[in-house]
């Protein structure tokens, strides 16, 4: 089959879009508002874009918390959601209004970043703590303007827990890291498997 995604000529009762585009990492952004409100907020366009420095993104669809907080702060943390995390990250991803906090919703303890002041989530195997760099704004090929923007950060300190660090490497086999598929389906990151690149 071909399509055109702008006629949605597919015939598909779902987009299939983001169900091609598999698998996407979540970055569990929180932030905290002028008002001193703690948004967080699960983004399944996500993604690391460089590594010296350190950066990350993620691209909210429209005018969101947790992209304004970040503007307006210029700081945010990228938390990593695990299996056994999915509840609240996933009840983190209701539609509230800015006076509330997602993480009081899910019940979750969030404890103090080292260097930024949005707090990490306490439970997390990871935190990515980022000082905002710039947001660009998403237009057409045409130069249509969207109401999407990539929020890029650099990373400024790393929680990891230690419990997921085995003979000096990174090891989430335990934790399994979840990632967003399409439509309403998740993955969990549960095999490895290495390859040694040609020369």
């Amino acid at each position: 089959m071909d399509y055109q995604p702008r006629l949605r000529d597919h015939g598909l009762p779902h987009d299939p879009f983001k169900a091609l585009v598999v698998p996407r990492p979540i970055g569990w952004i929180s932030t905290v508002s002028p008002a001193g409100v703690v948004n967080l907020a699960p983004y399944s366009f996500f993604n690391a874009v460089a590594d010296r420095p350190p950066m990350v993104m993620f691209a909210p669809s429209g005018p969101k918390d947790s992209q304004r907080n970040a503007e307006v702060t210029g700081e945010f943390v990228a938390n990593l959601a695990t299996w056994d995390l999915r509840e609240q990250m996933n009840t983190t991803s209701a539609t509230v209004g800015p006076e509330v906090s997602e993480a009081d919703l899910a019940g979750l303890e969030m404890v103090p970043s080292r260097l930024v002041k949005p707090p990490r989530v306490a439970a997390a195997a990871a935190a990515l703590e980022c000082r905002w760099v710039k947001s660009v704004p998403l237009t057409t090929a045409a130069g249509e303007p969207m109401p999407g923007a990539i929020v890029i950060g650099e990373v400024v300190s790393i929680h990891i827990d230690d419990a997921v660090i085995v003979d000096g490497r990174i090891d989430l086999s335990a934790r399994r890291a979840i990632s967003r598929l399409g439509y309403m389906e998740y993955g969990v990151l549960d095999t490895v498997f290495s390859m040694q690149r040609p020369r």
